[in-house]
This record gives C-alpha cells, structure tokens and sequence, in this order.
C-alpha cells in the first residue's frame, strides 16, 4: 500500500478513535486542514462517504463503519512491523512514550516508587503521568493506561479487575488519645469521620463482619477527593478517617495511626480498582510491557495485604 494511502488511513482511525478531527490533528501533529485534505482524499478515492458531521461532532456512515474496521487493523499490522524492524534485543532499549492516568492518593502514595522503578529499568521509555480522578475520554485525552476505581468500568474499554477495594478506619495516635474510640457501629455513627465525600456529599459505607454487611451512610466532617489531604488532616487530629487501607498500613505500624473497628472489613458504594486501556488503539511493546509490570505489582500489593489479614 503506498505510504499516502497508509498516512490517509492513519488520520481517518486517529478521527473516529479521538472522535472529532480537532484531537485527529493534535496527535498527529498536523494541521486541521491537513487532517481534512487527507479524509477527503480517502473519500474520493474509495468514492464513498466515510464520515457524516452532525451538530454533536461527527460520526462513521455505514460503509466508513467497515473501512474503519479495516483500516485499524492496516494501522496496527502496520505499527507493528515497524516496531519489530526497530527492536533492540535488549528490553532495555524499549522505547516510545506512555500515557498514565491514575487516581491522586493510589499514585502518589503506591504507585510512585513503581513507576521510578519502571524508568529506572526502561530509561528510553517515556511517562507522561497525570494524577487525576477523572477521566472521560482515553484516547481523546492521550492516555493510553488508566487506574480508576469504579463499581462497572466503562463498556468500551478493556478492564482488568485489579480487585475490591478496602477501606480502613483508623485515626491519629494523638486523636486516640483525647476522645473516645468507637467500640461499636452504634457509636461510629455518632463520630465524625473524614473521608472523600460522594457527589451528594453524602457516603455509603458498608461495614462486613462474618458475611454479614450493615450500610451506613453519612456526611463527614470533612471531606475531599485528594486522599493525601485527607490523610494529613486524619493526622493531624481532625477526626476519625474512613481512607483505602493502603494508605495507612505503614503508619499504623509505626505507631502514628490506631485502627478502629478493625474487626469489619469497609468498603464504599463496592468499588474495585481497574486497570483500562482501549481495545482498539495500537499497543507498543512498551505499553504492553508497562500493562504486565503495574499487573505484576497489583498482584503482589493484593498478596501482602491478605497476609496482614
């Protein structure tokens, strides 16, 4: 296939994959016009219409329906052969750039010193990091591997379940101190609790203890979606925190946070942690690398935390 073909099939699966030309020429880094000509060149020379622009964006005929079926796996095939041509036996030598979403407090707090030794290790690799809680769109937004925790991923996506997520009790050594440590679920409910605060401002938290679950739902004292402020405010005497037990293992251990009610196991509104990436965008060998080692690195977190158990 001649390379304008191949570049025009290029900037057509970029459009529908991104979803308007606007982020088809902000990846490509071409021009919008470029980014049109070429469309209109594919059009012409299969003499059918591929896209159809509609007041919401744009979206695929039927025929531009299959080409693009087509066209993605040329685009992939593609890639990949490009990338086996440039492969260095040694995996040291992976190369590109990867895009990385993750949630604030999990990424900062967990996955920091595993994507220092992820670079460490693949030093020609790039990470673009972006520690967020939201994210709409992976392709739209350049991303390439996303963290979230959800109840459901979304239906378009690949989702690894990388597990339940547990949440702990616990407060400050000093806050311990001065009040009165909930004995019962009876007396939780009456403590005021820091945590992340839902999009009513209200959380549903489930407290299991032998299969049997009570819901308890509440309105903190405080409340943010950045857990390393929360944590600094739960150390900082403020009140009781409700916060994933990865985040305080360490300190508990250390004496600066006590558990509370560490007889029941937490969890809100049932979230698991996911990993995501989108079925259709071409993975490098680099990003597949990076796939299996934060894999790796999920299971080995969820070995540890069942050995504290």
């Amino acid at each position: 296939m001649a390379s304008m073909d191949l570049q025009a099939l290029t900037i057509f699966v970029e459009i529908v994959d991104g979803g308007n030309l606007a982020q088809a020429a902000r990846t490509l880094n071409m021009s919008r016009a470029n980014v049109s000509y070429h469309v209109a060149r594919l059009e012409k020379s299969l003499d059918a219409e591929l896209l159809r622009r509609t007041p919401q964006g744009i979206e695929l005929t039927p025929m531009g329906q299959q080409v693009y079926e087509h066209a993605r796996n040329i685009v992939h095939e593609s890639a990949l052969m490009r990338e086996a041509v440039n492969a260095s036996a040694n995996d040291r030598q992976l190369s590109g750039k990867i895009g990385l979403s993750a949630p604030t407090g999990f990424g900062q707090l967990v996955m920091g010193p595993w994507l220092i030794e992820f670079k460490k290790k693949y030093p020609a690799i790039i990470l673009e990091v972006r520690l967020e809680n939201f994210i709409d769109n992976l392709v739209k937004d350049g991303v390439d591997v996303a963290i979230r925790v959800t109840q459901e991923p979304p239906p378009m996506v690949v989702a690894r379940d990388l597990g339940p997520v547990r949440y702990a009790l616990c407060a400050s050594a000093e806050w311990a101190q001065r009040h009165r440590v909930p004995q019962t679920l009876a007396e939780l409910r009456r403590t005021p609790i820091i945590t992340s605060g839902g999009v009513s401002g209200r959380v549903r938290m489930t407290a299991t203890q032998n299969d049997h679950g009570e819901e308890i739902e509440f309105v903190p004292t405080l409340m943010s979606r950045s857990y390393p402020f929360v944590l600094d405010c739960i150390l900082g005497g403020l009140g009781l925190g409700l916060v994933p037990d990865y985040m305080t293992h360490a300190r508990v251990q250390a004496g600066e946070m006590v558990s509370v009610l560490a007889d029941y196991q937490f969890s809100i509104n049932r979230n698991h942690m996911y990993l995501m990436y989108m079925p259709n965008r071409y993975q490098s060998r680099a990003t597949i690398t990076f796939i299996d080692f934060l894999t790796d690195k999920m299971g080995l977190l969820r070995m540890v935390r069942k050995s504290d158990t």
